[in-house]
């Protein structure tokens, strides 16, 4: 029988479909769910592999495969583990150690035990200079070192198990080597089977400071990759049902498409609908990273999970589960955080080599210690040093934790990157190409000019007449009016021109409105300076509305796609980080001309057919440009594809959002200005953390071999594995940074 689980929490498991009680998504099917990474990874469904050995991840355990490899969230190598079909739904529990409060525990109570195990070692003692000792206490570290050993080393032996069957060593691979070194060799001196000095203090110090660095490196981690569990909780877990005319609480999985739900002020938006009743504003900042509130009318669309302002409204519930925005957007932060950029596979690739080199270092060490006649106990810590202190941990940690904070970072800010590559590329880019309806414009008629003497009263009388028309102009100077806050004016005897506008009473007087056609009927003259601003309206691609009071023409509405309000402020911040920017339309010149202007655009191409707009990128490519094109509808797919970095619009089509590489949550073309900004800093917290991660392992295994021993410093184990952890934290605290970043 197939299982349906959620892909954000895949201990949410069903024998039947349906959605998520904790995020609203769509259940899943096991038979509908490929493998990613070439079937070695399971991510969404935990049910896959039911029966027998499955492998996980320590750090994920919602990661599972039926093969070893490795975690594509962390790079921690997958451990076998054991279950049957009766108790997968208990996974979580089981697993619940692998997280870092299992690490937290472990080190906690392998310090307590590390203590002692100093207190009692004859090396420490003669370094204060005091002799702590009674009946057996000789054997006090021997027998506190091999329960850390086993307890809180025990987790690094698996790991380095797992990594060793996939044929991946790594940083579990030599930390496993160097306290089973310290092991072997302290067993082999407490048996008195060899001579020299133990290390069981060594091997404390080693495994509890490594305990600790995991923890603190998880931590981070979690914290940085909780993206999709806040937006999870923006969910109500309950709405308001409306029918008959009365409403009552249900659960947000019961609601359907169709239902009217209403949603009180200060409420949140539970799924994603269309007004239809009521007015308000709504707080849309934690989906699109607008602070303003938007206002909501009817027929106005809202998005789950925004929160309601000052007004009730009841809306049409048109989206449900995982078709939601916000399911859409979680869905892209989750694939976002997975996917590779070119620096992180850089990093995997350094730290894979750096495993070799530091086998390879250890072993150089065995040699020449031994060659030079070094003591048995002095090469064993010199080996064990260099495994330690040369584990690519930071490095591993380097990259992982910076894309996972500069994606929530960009999911807080309305910017969904659907592939890494796309952001890493962002901070190179030559020529921002912007389409111009739906992107720089809303797409839609607006009021954006009115020449009259009296311009309330012209208005006023225009709504009037327009108030009950369908047509799209008429619309427009309505909402406007409405807008304005204009008096309302009264009008009867109301009666279409056809083809040429409307005409009513109003005031006792009749009223017309409509274009040049109107006028040659009525046989009216413009005066010199209305007849020139018509002249130039039409020049500009602008629709001229006359209004006529009996044969008094009293004044001219202009009307054109709307030019969003945050374009000049896009197009004025690209200029200045000195980016080139275009625009790109299927209007006349005389539009693009005036749109362009309007923006301080100076490179625009007008009149492009939808199938040639990916050959004006190319153009733009034609001198080594690299270009982003920024679009929204099905006409810009291919456009997007083939430049460099392609930018949806939130609002656009799927098949937009698809092509594209990054998503604005929003309509807001400002939000391409802080993706160059996100990418330069990301870049930039990258190459300082790759820096510091290599050129201290380039340091550090030279001190860890002895090189200094002439001059008299050693490096120990204990201070060698400090050193290692140091460094893993440095660069955790250096990819906090990217936090106050500001966009």
């Amino acid at each position: 029988m197939a299982k349906y689980t959620c892909p954000m929490h895949p201990e949410v498991i069903s024998n039947e479909p349906g959605v998520c009680p904790k995020c609203n998504m769509n259940l899943v099917s096991d038979d509908d769910t490929e493998d990613e990474t070439n079937g070695d990874h399971d991510h969404s469904n935990p049910s896959a592999t039911a029966h027998g050995s499955v492998y996980a991840c320590p750090m994920h355990p919602d990661v599972t495969s039926d093969k070893p490899g490795m975690c594509p969230k962390c790079h921690m190598a997958l451990e076998k583990t054991k279950r049957s079909s009766h108790d997968q739904h208990d996974d979580h529990d089981k697993h619940a150690g692998h997280n870092p409060n299992m690490f937290k525990q472990k080190f906690w109570l392998s310090l307590l035990l590390t203590i002692p195990t100093l207190i009692f070692s004859p090396m420490v003692q003669s370094w204060f200079g005091v002799h702590l000792a009674f009946a057996g206490s000789e054997y006090i570290p021997a027998v506190f070192g091999i329960i850390i050993f086993f307890y809180g080393g025990l987790v690094f032996l698996k790991s380095a198990k797992a990594e060793l069957a996939a044929r991946q060593p790594g940083m579990m691979t030599l930390i496993s080597m160097a306290i089973t070194v310290a092991f072997i060799y302290s067993s082999l001196v407490t048996l008195k089977l060899v001579s020299g000095m133990d290390f069981w203090w060594e091997l404390a110090t080693l495994v509890t400071i490594m305990l600790l660095g995991h923890w603190l490196e998880m931590a981070s981690v979690e914290s940085a990759q909780g993206a999709l569990n806040e937006l999870a909780k923006l969910l109500p877990d309950e709405a308001e049902l409306v029918e008959h005319g009365e409403s009552r609480k249900v659960s947000v999985s019961q609601l359907k498409v169709g239902d009217a739900v209403l949603v009180r002020p200060g409420a949140q938006v539970p799924v994603d609908g269309k007004v239809i009743k009521g007015e308000s504003e709504v707080n849309e900042s934690m989906l699109t990273g607008e602070s303003r509130p938007v206002k909501k009318i009817v027929g106005a669309e809202v998005i789950g999970g925004t929160i309601n302002a000052n007004g009730a409204l009841t809306i049409e519930v048109t989206k449900v589960g995982g078709d939601t925005a916000l399911a859409g957007i979680m869905k892209l932060v989750e694939d976002a955080q997975t996917s590779k950029s070119k620096t992180q596979v850089l990093a995997d690739k350094a730290a894979f080599y750096l495993t070799f080199v530091a086998l390879g270092a250890a072993l150089l060490t065995w040699i020449g210690w031994w060659i030079a006649g070094a003591s048995a106990g002095f090469i064993f810590e010199r080996v064990v040093t260099v495994l330690v202190i040369a584990c690519p941990h930071a490095l591993g940690l380097a990259i992982p934790l910076v894309t996972a904070i500069s994606t929530t970072l960009a999911a807080k800010n309305g910017l969904l990157v659907r592939e890494r590559m796309a952001l890493e590329s962002a901070r190179n880019i030559d020529v921002v190409l912007f389409d111009k309806t739906g992107t720089l414009t809303k797409g839609e008629q607006g009021v954006v000019d009115i020449l009259a003497k009296d311009k309330g009263r012209t208005l006023s009388l225009a709504a009037a007449l327009e108030r009950e028309s369908e047509h799209p102009i008429a619309k427009a100077i309505f909402q406007y009016a409405h807008g304005q806050n204009v008096p309302e004016t009264h009008a009867t005897d109301f009666s279409a021109l056809s083809g040429r506008g409307v005409r009513a009473k109003a005031g006792g007087k009749m009223v017309y409105v409509g274009g040049p056609r109107l006028l040659e009927e009525l046989k009216l003259k413009l005066d010199s300076e209305l007849q020139k601003a018509a002249e130039e309206a039409s020049t500009d691609g602008k629709t001229v509305v006359y209004v006529v009071e009996d044969k008094t023409v009293l004044g001219a509405i202009m009307l054109a796609d709307v030019i969003r309000e945050e374009s000049k402020e896009a197009v004025a911040r690209l200029h200045d980080m000195g980016k080139r920017v275009a625009m790109l339309t299927g209007d006349s010149k005389g539009v693009a001309a005036w749109v362009a202007k309007e923006l301080g655009i100076k490179e625009y191409f007008a009149e492009v057919l939808p199938e040639n707009k990916a050959e004006t990128v190319k153009k733009l490519q034609a001198d080594g440009s690299r270009v982003a094109m920024v679009g929204d509808g099905v006409n810009d797919a291919p456009a997007l594809t083939q430049a460099n970095i392609g930018i949806a619009i939130g609002a656009g089509t799927d098949v937009a959002i698809e092509s594209a590489g990054i998503v604005l949550a929003s309509s807001d073309p400002r939000g391409v200005a802080k993706i160059v900004t996100l990418s330069k800093a990301t870049y930039r917290k990258m190459l300082q953390n790759l820096a510091w991660a290599t050129g201290y392992n380039a340091l550090a295994i030279p001190l860890a071999a002895g090189v200094t021993s002439g001059i008299g410093f050693v490096l120990s184990p204990a201070l060698g594995a400090v050193l290692m952890s140091l460094s893993t934290i440095i660069v955790a605290i250096n990819a906090q940074f990217l936090r106050r970043i500001k966009l």
